[in-house]
């Protein structure tokens, strides 16, 4: 049994998706061990579990149980959550709940050491140091155990001082019960060196739960940690390679990388240039790399899956091409096109634009870390591209935008900017939020604060229609049915744009009726501009009808006029009929007044 005296100790254990239901079960097993090494009693150890995703959740408490046998049962009952990373949350919950009187954590004055055993195996998806200073300073001695993926950076922001004692990181969860012995001899205190073969060739140094091998005074550790060599030439780093010191019997010699020659002066390098040896069959340019060579086509060509001819790229589907309406790939090139009755403006992308109703816009765009800096630039284009199509003024469409992640920023309200150049600006001034995707959350303040009258929505009585347009990459992390109903019964106009990850299930959740046409997918950032023109048809019913017509943007006003010309015509016929018929009437009375005159004469 370890330690003299009792303890209080709680797991904090990860069970977001990440950790697959055979890794689980041997972080079941890690606990178990370590329980089974303990002398568990109401009066000796107390032992807590918590586990943890995008929430918290109590399996049982320091004053729970106080058998191993009903510890071992609650353990084998847990289902695991599947969900986030919220490690500074769990932090945050042992803190101030776990390790509380109420949960059966004996009182500070009677020393009882608080130890609290954090094992995960990702990225925490918040914030942690200031969290784990605060528990560490609380009284809780902490304990960082990573398993595979964990982040060495997190582990010991979270473990307490020193860290070398405090902090774990274990390759796989094949090895955690293996670690598990040696993290039962560290709260036992046992001399590493003296319980297992070490293999150091000088000399073993035990530290709690683990050992490390020291060199005599003259030789130096070699990187497996084990054995040791003499100190080098090359150590004292005047060799001048510039690649690499090979030492040997007080001196050393230069040698360079693969794919590298030495030079005359015996210290530098230079690449070999393997197109030069004229074997490469590149249809456009060779590029010499180390240990070999590749192809490359010229700017408006894609290379080919043989690696080495060129084929003119499709650049509409490549390019940030700006246009309105249609990009029209040509050899090297592209043009944009505009819909009938619509004329190419001067800068060659935007087209005519019709009289289309104003609307109060609002964007809620994902912001999450699986978006990726490269891919939120991206996503700011195609927010522009929107903005492009509308007729932004303060009595005209209002255009409003919010960021999420893990919580929610309103980036600019409806009646933050005027024009759509103002808009742009601070579109692509925006600042990737990364973390986790709350699209519930987003939906709920969009619905509470965005269309607000505070912040630029107009009031319902003047009819001008609401729209709600979410952008997300992936699976939400919370619910967000209740939202998504609760806009659409507020009367917004919901549209849901989804890009690779993103799951139809929720898109369609989020949807306004008819669903198809209120919500599209592409299944990569680079070719999602399509997803622009199928939001303008929608959003402006007169320019598209069905799934295959595509009508002129100013088709409405002209059928009106058509209207308006043929009741003109029609109303011109119907006078003249009137006047026909008053003239034929007139002859009639008078062929009637002949006949009578003839009919006296006989």
């Amino acid at each position: 049994k370890c330690r003299t005296g009792p303890l209080d100790i709680v797991f904090v254990i990860d069970s977001s998706r990440s950790v697959r239901p055979f890794e689980f079960e041997t972080m079941r097993r890690f606990m178990m061990d370590i329980i089974g090494s303990l002398d568990v009693g109401p009066n000796a150890t107390r032992v807590g579990v918590i586990q943890y995703s995008s929430q918290v959740q109590n399996i049982f408490s320091l004053k729970t149980f106080f058998t191993q046998a009903d510890m071992e049962k609650a353990i084998n009952s847990i289902v695991p959550l599947a969900q986030g990373t919220m490690t500074g949350l769990a932090i945050q919950y042992a803190m101030n709940v776990a390790f509380t009187t109420q949960e059966g954590a004996r009182p500070l004055h009677k020393k009882i050491p608080r130890i609290a055993i954090i094992v995960t195996d990702g990225r925490p998806q918040d914030r942690v140091t200031e969290v784990a200073t605060q528990a560490r300073n609380a009284g809780i001695e902490i304990y960082a155990v990573g398993i595979q993926r964990a982040d060495m950076n997190s582990l010991r922001a979270m473990a307490s001082p020193p860290l070398e004692e405090h902090v774990f990181l274990v390759e796989s969860f094949e090895l955690i019960q293996q670690f598990g012995k040696q993290f039962q001899d560290k709260l036992c205190g046992v001399d590493m060196c003296m319980e297992q073969e070490h293999g150091c060739q000088h000399s073993c140094v035990s530290t709690p739960g683990s050992f490390y091998c020291e060199c005599n005074p003259g030789y130096t550790l070699n990187v497996d940690g084990k054995t040791c060599s003499p100190v080098d030439a090359c150590a004292d780093g005047r060799h001048g390679c510039q690649h690499q010191c090979i030492s040997a019997r007080g001196s050393y010699s230069c040698h360079c990388r693969a794919g590298y020659y030495l030079n005359q002066d015996k210290r530098s390098c230079t690449m070999i240039d393997y197109c030069s040896f004229g074997n490469h069959s590149c249809q456009h340019e060779c590029v010499s790399i180390p240990n070999g060579h590749y192809c490359r086509c010229r700017s408006g060509f894609t290379l080919q899956p043989d690696s080495r001819s060129c084929r003119a790229t499709d650049l509409c589907n490549g390019v940030d091409h700006g246009c309105e309406f249609k990009c029209v790939s040509t050899e090297g090139s592209y043009r944009c096109v505009c819909p009938e009755g619509q004329q190419l403006q001067a800068d060659g992308r935007a087209c005519s634009k019709c009289g289309a109703g104003h609307v109060d816009l609002v964007m809620v765009i994902d912001g999450s870390k699986s978006v990726r800096p490269q891919n939120f630039k991206l996503v700011k284009q195609f927010v522009n591209h929107i903005v492009d199509l509308l007729e932004v003024s303060p009595h005209g469409t209002r255009v409003g935008l919010v960021q999420y992640s893990s919580r929610v920023r309103t980036e600019f309200p409806l009646n933050k900017y005027h024009s759509a150049d103002e808009i742009k600006k601070a579109v692509m001034e925006v600042e990737y939020m990364e973390k986790g995707t709350m699209t519930g959350l987003a939906l709920k303040h969009m619905v509470e604060h965005s269309f607000s009258e505070l912040e630029g929505a107009r009031p319902l009585s003047h009819s001008v229609p609401r729209i709600g347009l979410v952008f997300t990459d992936g699976r939400s992390q919370d619910d967000i049915s209740e939202w998504a109903r609760r806009a659409k019964e507020s009367g917004i106009i919901m549209f849901a744009v989804g890009v690779g990850k993103a799951v139809e299930e929720e898109l369609r959740a989020i949807a306004s009726e008819p669903v198809e046409q209120h919500f599209s997918y592409s299944a990569d950032f680079t070719t999602m501009t399509h997803l622009v023109e199928n939001f303008k048809l929608n959003i402006c019913p007169e320019e598209g009808k069905g799934e295959t017509e595509i009508r002129s943007p100013c088709e409405c006003e002209a059928l009106v006029q058509f209207q308006t010309n043929t009741m003109a015509i029609l109303q011109s016929l119907t006078e003249k009929n009137i006047l026909w018929a008053r003239l034929l009437a007139q002859m009639t009375a008078r062929l009637e007044d002949l006949e009578k005159q003839i009919a006296n004469k006989k």
